[in-house]
């Protein structure tokens, strides 16, 4: 019997047994089961397929986060890996940014979702559940007029990325258009100190579904002459639709949903 064939029949035998010693010389991880055969259930394993099917979009028209991935979604949320998560994306977007042969008239620009992409509303979810309770509309549009919101640091590194290479940036969000002043100056206090357009839905629009009103004024832009060369935003109705874009990033959230 070859030897390597020998080594790995011998490792798989010992780990089909159950050591829980084994040593496996250059090993990566242990290949032991974290549940079902072995029936030791690792903790947030379910909230972790949750938060996966939400962000492939196969979760859908979903109200709150479930009651027992309540902890798992703030952990998530206030830990490293959403900044690490949100930073993959943000890198890929900049890497095919640079790769782009842009037109000389000025007319290529990138469209960005504000709230949980160019903005961060952590510290409002923070205290209110992180998904967990219904949305509330007085609670977050006092929330809003704030102007309190930070930046998501990756989304604002692209943006200041897009600055350089000429890209210009359009803000495409569902926020009403009376507070239009409140989101201009707390974007500008955010670090995003221009753009090219700041188009938020007016009151005839109110009844749209996101992706209609977002289709809508994506289809305007190209229209009056714009290429669409990326768009950013957290949630999918941001970026399917008519007139996505050239290619569309998507940036994790699992607190909320709209369709």
């Amino acid at each position: 019997m070859p030897l390597l064939l020998f080594l790995f029949l011998a490792t798989t035998l010992t780990i089909s047994h159950g050591s829980e010693h084994t040593n496996i010389p250059n090993q990566i991880h242990p290949l032991r089961p974290q549940s079902g055969a072995r029936g030791s259930n690792v903790a947030g394993l379910s909230c972790l397929s949750w938060r996966f099917g939400v962000e492939t979009n196969n979760i859908i028209d979903w109200n709150t986060v479930p009651k027992e991935c309540g902890d798992y979604v703030g952990h998530y949320m206030l830990g490293g890996q959403y900044r690490n998560d949100s930073r993959v994306v943000a890198n890929e977007a900049i890497l095919y940014a640079e790769s782009l042969s842009l037109g000389k008239d000025g007319k290529d620009i990138w469209i960005f979702d504000t709230d949980e992409t160019a903005l961060s509303n952590v510290p409002y979810y923070a205290e209110n559940g992180f998904g967990l309770t219904p949305y509330n509309s007085t609670l977050f549009n006092a929330w809003v007029l704030k102007g309190k919101a930070p930046a998501l640091p990756e989304t604002l590194n692209l943006y200041k990325k897009l600055m350089k290479l000429g890209i210009k940036v359009v803000f495409l969000t569902g926020r009403p258009d009376s507070q239009r002043d409140a989101t201009a100056k707390n974007l500008k206090k955010a670090g995003y100190k221009t753009w090219e357009k700041l188009i938020l839905r007016k009151s005839s629009e109110s009844g749209k579904a996101a992706v209609e009103y977002k289709s809508g004024h994506r289809k305007k832009l190209e229209e009056s002459g714009y290429r669409i060369v990326g768009n950013i935003g957290d949630q999918w109705s941001d970026l399917i639709g008519t007139n996505p874009g050239k290619r569309t990033f998507k940036l994790p959230d699992p607190m909320y949903y709209i369709g």
